[in-house]
């Protein structure tokens, strides 16, 4: 079944004139009779009852109008969607994103992005880091942003973006709220919220134990929202990158001589062909100063 045939045949089941659908469709009249022969060949029956002064759809013809009509209009709105994007006027980004990654920190780019386009579709993925490094791997994500992914393929490509410490974070109701500085030997007392979503986690963890901090008897957290209402409720303390945002109810601080720090890094492929949209945001963000919100 060829396009051309079914526009042909949507034409004469609107005008019911083959000579009329012939001159809207801009070819011959034989050519226009040929081709919906065909078409009635492939489908095994007639379309058309051809009469005077007018024809009319045969019961096959009514049944399959519909159908074809939504096989064409699908077809004309894929040429049209692929036309917009070969001109630049439709954006489309796959991004994968580590759950401990804020995206509050992607919103300037793709917002100075969205001026470069008329329409600009995003999809975001979510997972662990070796999700985003699976994404990448299948195709089904572009780039990819996380905290050092332990993936050793040749084809993924790093850049790495900035270095952040982690810091504490305590409920303003907490006895450590007041302080201006927290020493490690603070923080033996306390229930730790454990981020498990958070790649660093265990390493945070067997940081604090080496200092005598028992963790484990902590909660085990997964996810950021859960674990801002614990500390809110005073429920538990948590370490937390310092990208990540925090309430005016939370007190955040360093904590002296403990070093807890992570690099997020940007992932694509090597060799694969990106889109213009996953281009530019890839410059951008290569390009931007980190620093300001990285300390």
């Amino acid at each position: 079944m060829e396009m051309h045939q079914v526009r042909y045949f949507l034409a004469v089941a609107q005008l019911l004139n083959f000579t009329r659908a012939a001159e809207e469709c801009n070819v011959t009249q034989p050519s226009l009779t040929r081709a919906i022969k065909q078409l009635e060949a492939e489908l095994g029956g007639d379309l058309f009852r051809r009469e005077r002064p007018a024809s009319q759809l045969t019961e096959l013809g009514q049944r399959m109008h519909p159908l074809l009509k939504q096989c064409y209009d699908a077809a004309a709105g894929a040429r049209s969607l692929a036309s917009s994007f070969k001109g630049g006027e439709i954006g489309a980004l796959r991004i994968a994103l580590a759950h401990s990654i804020d995206l509050a920190l992607l919103i300037p780019h793709l917002s100075e992005i969205k001026r470069q386009f008329n329409r600009l579709e995003l999809r975001f993925l979510r997972g662990t880091s070796r999700e985003v490094a699976d994404l990448l791997k299948k195709g089904e994500a572009e780039l990819g942003i996380a905290a050092e992914i332990d993936e050793s393929w040749d084809r993924l490509d790093v850049w790495p973006l900035f270095t952040e410490a982690f810091e504490l974070v305590v409920s303003k109701e907490h006895r450590l709220a007041e302080r201006d500085t927290i020493e490690l030997d603070d923080l033996h007392a306390e229930q730790f919220l454990s981020r498990t979503f958070c790649e660093h986690s265990r390493r945070i963890s067997a940081s604090l134990r080496e200092h005598g901090i028992d963790v484990d008897q902590g909660h085990e957290i997964s996810s950021e929202h859960d674990l801002i209402e614990l500390v809110e409720a005073d429920i538990g303390i948590a370490m937390m990158p310092r990208t990540s945002p925090v309430p005016e109810s939370l007190k955040r601080t360093a904590v002296t001589g403990l070093d807890a720090r992570r690099t997020v890094s940007l992932y694509g492929v090597a060799g694969r062909q990106r889109t213009a949209v996953a281009n530019a945001v890839m410059r951008m963000l290569r390009g931007a100063d980190w620093r300001a919100i990285a300390g």
